[in-house]
């Protein structure tokens, strides 16, 4: 490899961590062909606070079924268990930033006890500056919604529970 192709290759790398950084994303992977017999792949991560983010809910979770005495023994099961492997989970077919709303100021697509068709949009997700409407894969209804308006989504995390 020449000192050239190196220089490019650094400065390459260098654009990639800033698309990154500029489009609030986690992880981009690109792979470079320079010629029939030669490429490379490149992976760019970084870590977010979106993790920290994300456990919060979670650990406050355990205070809400504390009241139910019914059924002491499933509470703990349902509260521990991932949003993402319950009955009707809504994941993110997308890495992104999700909005619960059109446009600023306007109402919410969905609200926790409406009922939604199948095919309806019940939020977005905007990834390098294109916004996807992301549909209700079954009818249902909305049991609980599992991002806030303007948080950071990975690929594959739940958004919503619809039963």
């Amino acid at each position: 490899m020449t000192k050239k192709t190196k220089d490019e290759d650094v400065a390459f790398i260098q654009a990639l961590a800033q698309i990154l950084d500029d489009n609030d994303m986690t992880e981009i992977q690109v792979k470079r062909i320079y010629s029939n017999n030669d490429s490379m792949n490149v992976r760019v991560s970084r870590k977010t606070e979106t993790v920290m983010a994300a456990a919060a809910p979670v650990a406050a979770a355990p205070a809400a079924p504390a009241p139910a005495a019914a059924a002491p023994a499933e509470a703990p099961a349902e509260v521990s268990a991932d949003p993402a492997s319950l009955p009707g989970a809504v994941t993110s077919p997308m890495v992104g930033t999700a909005y619960l709303q059109p446009e600023p100021n306007a109402p919410a697509f969905v609200s926790v006890g409406d009922k939604v068709a199948e095919g309806d949009t019940i939020l977005i997700i905007e990834a390098m500056k294109t916004m996807n409407h992301i549909p209700a894969p079954a009818s249902g209804t909305v049991k609980r919604i599992l991002v806030a308006d303007g948080d950071a989504v990975e690929f594959g995390a739940p958004l919503m529970i619809i039963e």
